[in-house]
C-alpha cells in the first residue's frame, strides 16, 4: 500500500467526485481510479458504492475512512518529529518553487519578507509547477509559489489553500544581436526563411505559455524548432549563443537585456505594436490552510511570513493608490 492511496480515498470520502478528487489531486482521473482500485485490491474489499451518484461510501468505506484519517495523522506526526531531529533548526519553511523563480524572483523576494521579520530560515526545493503544487497537496512543503496564467489555472481548492497575488511576470521573445547589433532574429519570419526555434519540453509550464503566445499571436510566426529542454536557463544559453529564438521569463533575462547580450523581438516599431507576441503571468503564494493552524515553531513562523507578505502587499497597494 502506498501513502498516496490513502489521501487519495480521503479526498474521494469528503468531494464524492471521482473527478473532483482527481483535479484537487493533480492527475488524470483514469489514473486515481486505478489508485483508489489498488487500494481497494490491497484491502480485499470495495470501499466505494459505484451503483449510485453522487459516489458514497460502503460500510467498510465509512470503518475504513476513520481508519485512514488516523493513519494519516500518524504519518504526519511521525514526519513532523523527525524532521525536528534533523540537522535544521525546527522552524525552518519548507518552499516549493519553479526552477525560473528559485533562480530569479525568489531571492529578492525573501529579502524584502526578511527586512520585516528578520532573518528566516528557509528550505527550497526547485521543481516544476506541477510538481511543486502536488508537494503541497501531498504535505512535502510549507509554501509553493508559482505561476498563474488564466489560460493554465492552478486547480487548488480556495476552500482549502490560501493565496496571495505577489506580483506578474512578462515573457516574451528574444534573439541575440547580429550584425550592427540589431537582433540576429526576427519574427514572425516566412514560410520559406523560418526562425530556429529553442522551445520548452511539451510538459513545462513555461512551454504551455509559450503555446498560448503563438496561437493567439496577431500573425502567424514561422518557427523551426531546433532545441527542446525543460528549463528557462538551458533556454537562455542557448539563445545566448545564438542558436535561436526563446521565449523567455524578464526576470532571467533582465542582465543579459540591459548589457545587450540578447533582444526582445517585440519591443515594437513604426510598422510593429509592442507586446504582440508577450503573455504576463502571476506569481503566486500558497499555502495550506489547515497545514498552517498548528503550534509547532514552524507552523508558527509560517503564519507569521504569511502575515509579512500580506502586510506588504497592503502597503504596495495603499502606495499605487495614493500615486
Amino acid at each position: 500500500m502506498e501513502l498516496k492511496w490513502l489521501e487519495d480515498f480521503v479526498s474521494l470520502a469528503e468531494t464524492r467526485s471521482f473527478s473532483r478528487s482527481a483535479e484537487l489531486r493533480h492527475i488524470t482521473q483514469p489514473a486515481f481510479s486505478r489508485r483508489i482500485q489498488a487500494l481497494e485490491a490491497w484491502l480485499g474489499t470495495e470501499l466505494i458504492d459505484r451503483s449510485v451518484y453522487p459516489t458514497r461510501l460502503t460500510q467498510a468505506g465509512q470503518v475504513f475512512y476513520e481508519q485512514a484519517l488516523a493513519m494519516l495523522s500518524q504519518f504526519h506526526e511521525a514526519r513532523t518529529l523527525l524532521r525536528g531531529q534533523g540537522g535544521a533548526p525546527t522552524a525552518t519553511i519548507e518552499f516549493a518553487v519553479p526552477h525560473t523563480l528559485s533562480l530569479t524572483y525568489f531571492p529578492r523576494w525573501l529579502e524584502r519578507i526578511e527586512a520585516r521579520l528578520g532573518r528566516i530560515h528557509t528550505r527550497l526545493r526547485a521543481l516544476n509547477v506541477h510538481d511543486a503544487v502536488l508537494s503541497l497537496v501531498e504535505g512535502g512543503c510549507d509554501l509553493v509559489m508559482g505561476y498563474h496564467h488564466p489560460s493554465h489555472p492552478v486547480a487548488l481548492d480556495p476552500a482549502r489553500y490560501d493565496m496571495l497575488a505577489l506580483g506578474t511576470e512578462p515573457i516574451s521573445p528574444f534573439s541575440a544581436p547580429g550584425k550592427g547589433g540589431r537582433a540576429r532574429y526576427t519574427l514572425p519570419a516566412t514560410a520559406e526563411a523560418p526562425v530556429p526555434y529553442l522551445s520548452y519540453t511539451p510538459n513545462a509550464y513555461l512551454g504551455r505559455m509559450t503555446e498560448v503566445i503563438i496561437a493567439t499571436a496577431p500573425t502567424r510566426l514561422y518557427l523551426d524548432k531546433v532545441y527542446e529542454t525543460d528549463m528557462a536557463e538551458g533556454l537562455k544559453a542557448m539563445a545566448l549563443a545564438g542558436h535561436g529564438v526563446a521565449f523567455l521569463p524578464h526576470s532571467a533575462v533582465e542582465d543579459a537585456v540591459e548589457e545587450g547580450r540578447l533582444i526582445r523581438l517585440d519591443r515594437g516599431t513604426r510598422g510593429t505594436p509592442a507586446g504582440q507576441f508577450t503573455l504576463t503571468m502571476e506569481i503566486r503564494l500558497y499555502r495550506d490552510k489547515l497545514a498552517s493552524q498548528g503550534d509547532d515553531p514552524r507552523q508558527a513562523l509560517t503564519r507569521s511570513l504569511w502575515g509579512a507578505v500580506s502586510d506588504e502587499l497592503a502597503q504596495r497597494a495603499t502606495e499605487a493608490n495614493a500615486g
